[in-house]
């Protein structure tokens, strides 16, 4: 999980300040200290760390602060907004040319994921109604070409190439001519990187630079990699001079050095990152809402994003109509935990609630929970599914021996269910007379205190 060791310290260094009514300047140096410690364990650059913490301090003892009446929510306030600063403050967009197509140029080392990223670059483009041509100009990596193609594939966005052969200064220019000729408004080079900088690499990207004359130079770095990923960034935007990073691997890097330190060391906005292996996960990076990822506050926006992107707004219509009436059966909820899915991994569906983060270890719901969940309703037939009522201790001992599980977890998932469409028929008469929306809400305070739990928590 991203940021997942610096979310736990400054969660417990801040919630300390939280419940203060007086806070004096020791305090605030105390906390701070903590701070900059979780800050450098994270691998975050020490220049940037003591800049960082110099400026907090700073605001945190002025006046305003010392005499309000929540001191300390003033400081988590602070420590919020100057975590967004650090990371550019306010989202990067994607240039766009004056006159299509817009060149996009991809540069990073080896390894660093380039080639994904372009191509997932393309699908999120696609989804703004953009026609992206990919271009392959990775003639060293063996089989990267290959690669590129499949991806684009998978994407259904065209790959141009000549092979491994041309020059990719040649292919990259007519890559480009390419484009013009077939009305493709964003054109994405995938150069090639080197296991290190060297001189060849450069010379070769400032070449396919001067012929093809990009909007936008984007470095792509292993976020994984934290200072090593900074100094990268110094290297290539020194000679190229970049417009952007993007970061890979961001939902695997589990410190953050590296998305905390390269917009502050190279002055480079992280334009974009990538929080998962599929192809539709590259993300425009917001440092408001990361901010508040890391201290534990969640990210409502982009979790509403999500959704709106990934749930069919027709069936949401339709499932809400058989919630009111109680006709919701296990077909509805099979398509539930589809739709689910499509919005990307439970844990980080859960980071972006606030105050999430602290209760998701009780919780235990993740992926492989859900996948046995839906394990169990696919092992019924179609009319079990429609008919909960008539799931006996025969059915439900085939239900078990088919979906891998056990008599008892089959039990408990039909149980709940029912449970919960108790719930949803008390919450249909929520504003009608007789007091059913108090009965509702008892229901709904019994399912908060433990009578509703995932399964195989």
């Amino acid at each position: 999980m991203a940021f997942e060791g610096l979310t736990g310290r400054l969660q417990g260094v801040l919630s300390k300040l939280r419940g203060k009514g007086k806070l004096s300047e020791d305090d605030v140096n105390e906390a701070l200290r903590e701070v900059r410690l979780a800050l450098l364990e994270a691998d975050v650059n020490f220049k940037v760390v003591k800049d960082f913490v110099a400026k907090v301090k700073e605001k945190a003892v002025g006046q305003e602060v010392m005499k309000s009446f929540t001191p300390g929510m003033l400081v988590v306030d602070i420590v919020n907004k100057e975590l967004a600063e650090l990371m550019g403050g306010t989202v990067s967009k994607l240039e766009k040319a004056a006159k299509p197509p817009t060149v996009v140029m991809m540069v990073g080392l080896q390894g660093a994921g380039k080639t994904t990223l372009s191509a997932k670059l393309a699908k999120l483009l696609q989804k703004q109604n953009h026609h992206p041509l990919l271009v392959a100009c990775d003639i060293y990596r063996p089989a990267a070409i290959k690669q590129l193609q499949i991806l684009g594939e998978q994407i259904k966005a065209p790959v141009f190439s000549l092979g491994d052969k041309a020059d990719p200064v040649d292919i990259a220019s007519q890559g480009l001519q390419h484009a013009k000729d077939n009305n493709f408004d964003y054109v994405l080079i995938d150069t090639a990187g080197r296991l290190q900088i060297d001189e060849q690499m450069m010379e070769e990207l400032e070449r396919i630079r001067e012929r093809t004359n990009p909007t936008e130079i984007l470095l792509v770095v292993d976020a994984m990699t934290g200072q090593e990923a900074v100094h990268v960034a110094e290297s290539f935007h020194k000679q190229l001079a970049l417009t952007g990073v993007a970061l890979s691997k961001l939902d695997q890097d589990t410190r953050g050095g590296a998305a905390l330190s390269v917009k502050a060391v190279t002055g480079c906005p992280i334009k974009f990152a990538s929080m998962g292996e599929k192809l539709d996960t590259l993300e425009p990076f917001h440092p408001d809402r990361m901010a508040s990822r890391i201290l534990g506050m969640g990210d409502v926006l982009s979790l509403i994003e999500k959704a709106q992107a990934g749930i069919d707004a027709d069936k949401a219509k339709e499932m809400e109509r058989k919630m009111r009436r109680a006709e919701f059966t296990f077909e509805d909820f099979l398509d539930q935990l589809e739709q689910i899915k499509k919005l990307g991994p439970m844990d980080q569906l859960l980071d972006m609630l606030p105050g999430m983060g602290k209760m998701k270890g009780n919780m235990k719901v993740d992926d492989k929970q859900m996948g046995r969940v839906e394990a169990i309703v696919k092992s019924m037939t179609l009319e079990e599914k429609r008919k909960p009522e008539l799931l006996n201790a025969s059915r439900r001992k085939r239900i078990a021996a088919g979906s891998g599980n056990n008599i008892a977890e089959v039990n408990r998932l039909i149980r709940q269910f029912e449970e919960m469409r108790k719930v949803m028929k008390q919450f249909s008469g929520m504003m009608g007379p007789g007091g059913k929306g108090r009965k509702a809400q008892k229901a709904l305070g019994k399912m908060g205190k433990g009578g509703f739990k995932f399964p195989f928590g």
